[in-house]
């Protein structure tokens, strides 16, 4: 998710060089100069295993499979077509988005996006309901404006920000949940039909992540897979179980 936590920094790993002068005594200064490259280096080690886009994070290994072990299992001629244009939206995304970039990013209203090459794992669901017509920015901007007290408050906002409010996992799984469209969490891979919207807890100190499930078939493991970016870009992979579930959402 946007704007998400890293596990905590000690902050003077971060100092310059010239806030250490002022900072350290003479006797350790030297010292700490010495260790300030280590630990800037450990600090981005950390911030690229930070939430939705850690590779360490997967309790599984990855888990893309041979195209020969899967198919792609054909949409119910009842479904609405707005499904079909939400799962061609998420499975686009691959190999368009690349990359993994959790910063603050001010960007348009309504209609609003990073460069599609990066993101984060809510953009994956963001740009498929955009493909359905559907603009989360705005729906969930608007909901949260008229229902504030009803969203998280982990971030210490006092209004709402349209420039990354649908961009966090748990005020999509609120708006989602608000809207009527959640589901039980604890069945089984039956449970989770195309166009659904997953999200996990990675136990990493309240880290969410979320996916859509597609229509794509894995045979071995008798499931479809997920579309998701947890750091290496929008990736379609069999990783509904691989963390645990902590929201299941069905929009049509």
């Amino acid at each position: 998710m946007a704007d998400a936590k890293v596990r905590r920094v000690d902050p003077r790993w971060l100092y310059v060089g010239t806030h250490l002068t002022e900072t350290a005594s003479n006797d350790n200064y030297q010292a700490m100069k010495r260790n300030h490259s280590t630990a800037i280096f450990m600090f981005l080690a950390l911030l690229a295993g930070a939430a939705c886009q850690q590779q360490v994070a997967r309790t599984v290994k990855s888990l893309k499979p041979p195209v020969q072990q899967t198919e792609t299992i054909p949409l119910s001629a009842k479904s609405p077509p707005q499904l079909k244009l939400t799962i061609d939206g998420a499975i686009d995304q691959i190999g368009k988005t690349t990359s993994y970039d959790p910063s603050y990013q001010k960007i348009e209203y309504p209609n609003g996006d990073v460069p599609i090459e990066t993101g984060v794992c809510s953009d994956v669901i963001v740009r498929a309901f955009r493909k359905a017509g559907i603009d989360l920015q705005k729906d969930v901007h608007d909901d949260m404006k008229e229902n504030f007290s009803a969203y998280p408050t982990r971030w210490g906002l006092k209004g709402t920000d349209a420039n990354i409010d649908h961009r966090r996992v748990p005020n999509l799984q609120t708006y989602f949940t608000r809207k009527g469209k959640s589901l039980p969490t604890d069945g089984g891979s039956e449970s989770f039909q195309p166009g659904d919207i997953v999200t996990w807890d990675l136990q990493l100190g309240g880290t969410e992540h979320v996916g859509m499930v597609v229509n794509v078939w894995n045979k071995p493991t008798q499931r479809y897979l997920i579309v998701h970016n947890i750091g290496g870009g929008t990736l379609m992979e069999d990783v509904l179980f691989a963390w645990k579930i902590t929201g299941h959402y069905r929009y049509f």
